[in-house]
């Protein structure tokens, strides 16, 4: 019998590099995919090209003034790097920026509604869809008069994850949700993460500084270093691994460790020697 041929990958970024300004070398042969189905957390400190690696497969990068240079990035077995940002929208590929960027201006329903401005499928499906993204977000339903700018950073949150659930996403890119949220509040948007991936079937990449909070509901992980992928692997191999544990997750065999002890890491991790 012949082996079984492993199912393409829904994306696939393959050594990519990242320059801004024709002169700033960003991110360094990242490489990674994103199963049908799956939640891939993309983790590591601030600045270590979490954020670039998102624009770059949603191609936001030109807006600032950034480019990838090298490598390739594939969704559903086509590659994408000439696409502009509203085709890869129309073709299942929504970005959520960190920052809870919302229209302040507008009303939560109005705001939701922008979400679904390339669909041609009828008022009758959007607003069928509308519906479902308050079931998700249920706080928001009476909310839904009132301007985005007078709601809570959570509930802006959820509208920026409601917005781009709108647009009927195949894979949705998060960017940092949790930042600057309560910790219930970080919790109630892992939960419903989680939901929309086994409800709706949508992949996940989730970009995150809260290591801890992202390999609990992650299938797959990454961890990128100064724009390099430096350990990858199933989120509970990632999660018990030692250097994760010290350097990410401040955890060791004695248990918690202060920053103080692990603030010089970057001399002494065992995967950059």
């Amino acid at each position: 019998m012949s082996a079984e041929i492993a199912p393409q990958p829904l994306l696939q970024v393959n050594n990519i590099e990242v320059v801004y300004d024709h002169v700033i070398l960003v991110l360094k042969g990242v490489s990674l995919q994103v199963n049908h189905g799956s939640i891939v957390a993309l983790l590591g400190a601030n600045g270590a090209g979490k954020s670039t690696t998102l624009k770059a497969i949603s191609n936001l990068l030109r807006a600032e003034r950034g480019d990838v240079t090298k490598g390739s990035i594939t969704f559903e077995g086509r590659q994408i790097g000439k696409s502009d940002a509203p085709q890869l929208v129309r073709r299942g590929i929504i970005q959520v920026m960190e920052g809870r960027r919302c229209f302040e201006h507008l009303s939560v329903e109005e705001d939701l509604m922008t979400g679904a401005y390339t669909r041609r499928d009828g008022r009758a499906a959007i607003k069928q869809d509308l519906e479902m993204v308050f079931n998700y977000f249920p706080r928001l339903t009476t909310r839904k008069s009132t301007k985005t700018g007078y709601i809570s950073g959570g509930e802006q949150q959820m509208v920026a994850i409601g917005r781009a659930l709108m647009a009927r996403p195949k894979l949705m890119l998060l960017d940092e949700p949790s930042m600057g949220l309560a910790p219930q509040l970080v919790e109630e948007i892992f939960q419903i993460i989680v939901r929309l991936n086994r409800e709706e079937n949508v992949s996940i990449l989730l970009a995150e500084q809260n290591v801890n909070r992202a390999l609990k509901v992650a299938d797959f992980a990454y961890i990128l270093e100064n724009g390099r992928v430096v350990l990858d692997g199933d989120a509970e191999t990632i999660r018990k691994n030692e250097d994760v544990r010290e350097f990410y997750l401040g955890l060791t065999e004695i248990g918690k460790k202060s920053y103080r002890d692990v603030k010089h890491y970057r001399r002494r991790k065992r995967w950059l020697a």
